[in-house]
């Protein structure tokens, strides 16, 4: 109950502004004491949070650390499930096994785990991905749909139209979604998406939704194996985002977009994922675990997945692979 107080302060002061809020208003709006609030104002000092205090007027909200812990998220939330419960860590060798053993445990749908850095972070294929500390979003999502496993992979791709919708409120920039995980601005990578399953033969019991997304790196953050080919929101806009309100966006997202899937299923989704989608209508490289072969991009099914065009007019399905524009 204390964690969820000082967010509750903390989202009362952002939404107060420039304006004071005495300590007792906020004593009797959560039903603590005088004292109570005084403490919670003194952890949030302590996570880095800075507080004009006016004599018999209160307290103003003068500046916020760019982290995203459990307090800045919560203040920005805007969902009924997401993000309710969230798990922050300083630093992880990677988000997904946590969220693995809680989903093992029974964590509830749109649990969150969530870190200021990755030592060991991963993308599709084992690949390593560069995780600098209080750059990036990494984090992990438990989903828990009422779908059967052969629908999880359609997850991946209604989680890209929900980052970036997200990215759109926040930043103010539409990025391009690469079939099936990657998003792109101006052909640079931001944004990587990594599904994993726990599931009976007929059940889903719950995706962990890995996301690792670039927000506030300069260029000379990136490996020099990579510098030519990612990017950031903050190279890209030319200004820092606030990435505890970026994520509670995505969760929104997630949330609204996981939700209409169960009920309607991926058709509606998948216009808005054609919109956005930098493949469709592309001269391709299709790399697949047993085969490589190019070919001509020219839709997704209702299932989402790829169909190729051959260059001898054979159209081919495409259920995971890694893609390259030729």
């Amino acid at each position: 109950m204390s964690g969820t107080i000082k967010h509750e302060i903390l989202k009362k002061l952002q939404h107060a502004g420039t304006e004071p809020t005495s300590g007792q208003a906020l004593a009797d709006q959560l039903s603590v004491s005088r004292t109570a609030i005084w403490k919670y104002i003194k952890q949030l000092e302590a996570d880095g949070y800075s507080f004009e205090t006016i004599h018999k007027k209160g307290y103003i909200l003068k500046n916020e650390p760019n982290l995203i812990d459990a307090a800045r998220i919560k203040a920005a939330l805007d969902t009924p499930t997401f993000g309710q419960a969230i798990h922050y860590f300083d630093t992880l060798p990677s988000t997904q096994p946590v969220a693995h053993q809680l989903a093992q445990e029974g964590a509830a749908a749109g649990t969150v785990v969530i870190c200021e850095e990755q030592t060991a972070g991963r993308g599709r294929m084992q690949r390593q991905w560069v995780s600098q500390k209080g750059k990036g979003i990494w984090m992990s999502v438990i989903l828990r749909p009422d779908v059967p496993p052969y629908e999880a992979p359609q997850f991946t791709l209604v989680a890209a139209v929900a980052i970036v919708k997200a990215i759109e409120d926040v930043v103010g920039i539409s990025p391009k979604i690469k079939w099936p995980n990657d998003l792109l601005i101006d052909s640079l990578k931001i944004t990587g998406i990594l599904t994993e399953l726990q599931a009976d033969p007929d059940y889903v019991n719950a995706l962990i939704m890995g996301l690792g997304i670039n927000v506030n790196h300069m260029a000379d953050d990136f490996p020099d194996d990579i510098k030519d080919i990612a990017t950031s929101l903050k190279i890209q806009s030319g200004k820092e985002i606030d990435r505890a309100h970026l994520v509670a966006r995505i969760l929104y997202y997630l949330e609204f977009y996981s939700d209409k899937y169960v009920a309607e299923g991926f058709i509606p989704i998948k216009k808005e994922w054609e919109n956005y989608s930098c493949t469709i209508g592309q001269k391709i490289k299709v790399t697949t675990v047993k085969e490589v072969f190019h070919g001509v991009a020219v839709g997704i099914t209702n299932d989402g997945v790829l169909k190729v065009q051959l260059p001898d007019g054979e159209t081919k399905s495409v259920y995971s692979a890694d893609i390259e524009l030729a």
